[in-house]
């Protein structure tokens, strides 16, 4: 599998080319920045997240963890994470465990935690386990203009 069309359609209508990093298969994205030698704390993943009112996805680094009680703060919403089988109905084009960190291309509101904006670049999920895509930090704040921001996860 390679960059999702979704994805790919995405970021043509943004007028963002990214850079491609191809890597060995990996099933998290920490283990992604490790074998692509970037910090983790660049690399953007996304976790989808849940309620009565719908799906949400929340972006964090991949060096952090979600507080679920500051995400709910922020969002004055009561969340939990979804199943694997939700995230594959979201995200049917992706393989599981590898959902891009945006969300307008799949219908969804997104949210994205703070210590995101200060990274000089930011490194996204394309839709493989083998495949990052290394984008500027405003390329990064142009694919997240609609999402809510703020701080809601803590470092490893």
């Amino acid at each position: 599998m390679t960059i999702t069309s979704t994805l790919q359609s995405y970021l043509r209508q943004n007028g963002v080319k990214p850079q491609t990093v191809t890597h060995s298969k990996t099933l998290s994205a920490s283990r992604t920045a490790q074998a692509c030698h970037v910090s983790g704390d660049c690399v953007a993943k996304g976790v989808l997240v849940k309620d009565a009112e719908g799906y949400l996805l929340a972006v964090i680094p991949a060096s952090h963890h979600i507080e679920m009680d500051r995400l709910a703060r922020l969002t004055g919403r009561r969340l939990s994470l979804a199943g694997e089988d939700e995230v594959a109905d979201v995200f049917p084009d992706c393989a599981l465990g590898a959902v891009p960190p945006v969300g307008t291309p799949y219908g969804l509101q997104c949210v994205v935690d703070d210590s995101l904006a200060r990274q000089p670049e930011a490194f996204l999920e394309g839709g493989d386990h083998a495949t990052l895509l290394q984008v500027t930090a405003e390329e990064f704040a142009r694919l997240t203009r609609d999402a809510r921001h703020g701080a809601f996860s803590r470092h490893d």
